[in-house]
């Protein structure tokens, strides 16, 4: 089977913490040069530091804050005119404040869809390109299970990450000609920053503990736990490689088969 990157790019978002950080890991231990995202330099410096070079990688980052499209963008842009190859693109990005759907304000779905669907179309504008003149492209967007079943709690995330999901596998059916695959992972419950903040919320409307929330939480997922992001960054890693040429247009959920369809 061939999972080989040696001399392929990636550009991988959100990547100086969880399933960002753990899935630039991965890529690069497979041989890929990583482009690191993200909106801090300081911890961008400290994960580029870490990334593997056994393979003779050249890491790079870029500084962008994906609350501001129109940073993203200028960044983007002056990347690929200066180092046009990229062949895989990880969208991944923190997601918005939990909350019920019917408290949310107008301005959150917008800041959301800005934050997730438009910059995804940004960052894709920008390396697909170079992805059709090497005959090889892959893009994977971390999203969520709440795309195949709504978590509670979280509405403006169910809502946005549903839009996500259409708009890749739309992509998937225009890209796939050129030899570009699009394909989106699912966490679920995974051990990050987000699921810290998770437990918080329910602890604080349930009147439980963090612990007995997370103890609840863990009983309704088949394998007995959550997920650990490097468990979720080697499903997003294998989709990147040759190996994965022929699959394009799926969710693949990364949840310990708690969500309940196929």
């Amino acid at each position: 089977m061939n999972l080989d990157l040696t001399g392929k790019t990636a550009l991988v978002g959100g990547s100086t913490q969880g399933i960002g950080r753990a899935t630039a890991m991965e890529l690069a231990l497979l041989g890929a040069n990583v482009v690191l995202i993200a909106r801090n330099e300081d911890a961008l410096n400290a994960t580029l530091n870490e990334l593997s070079t056994r393979h003779g990688q050249t890491h790079r980052y870029l500084v962008a804050d994906f609350s501001e499209p129109g940073a993203v963008q200028e960044a983007i842009t002056q990347h690929v005119q200066q180092y046009p190859d990229v062949h895989i693109l990880i969208n991944n990005t923190g997601g918005p404040a939990g909350g019920p759907l019917l408290d949310a304000k107008p301005e959150e779905f917008i800041q959301t869809f800005h934050n997730h669907l438009l910059n995804n179309q940004t960052l894709v504008q920008a390396v697909v390109p170079a992805m059709k003149q090497a005959g090889y492209g892959r893009i994977v967007n971390i999203i969520s299970t709440s795309v195949k079943q709504p978590i509670v709690g979280l509405g403006v995330s169910n809502t946005i990450r549903g839009a996500v999901a259409q708009w890749a596998k739309t992509l998937s059916l225009e890209l796939g000609k050129f030899g570009i695959t699009v394909n989106n992972v699912l966490p679920g419950y995974t051990r990050t920053a987000r699921l810290d903040a998770v437990l918080a919320m329910r602890a604080s409307s349930s009147g439980k503990t963090e612990d007995e929330v997370a103890a609840q939480m863990e009983s309704e997922i088949p394998i007995g736990r959550f997920a650990t992001a490097e468990e979720v960054a080697a499903a997003a890693a294998f989709l990147c490689t040759p190996a994965a040429a022929a699959i394009s247009g799926i969710n693949v959920p990364v949840d310990g088969g708690k969500t309940g369809s196929l």
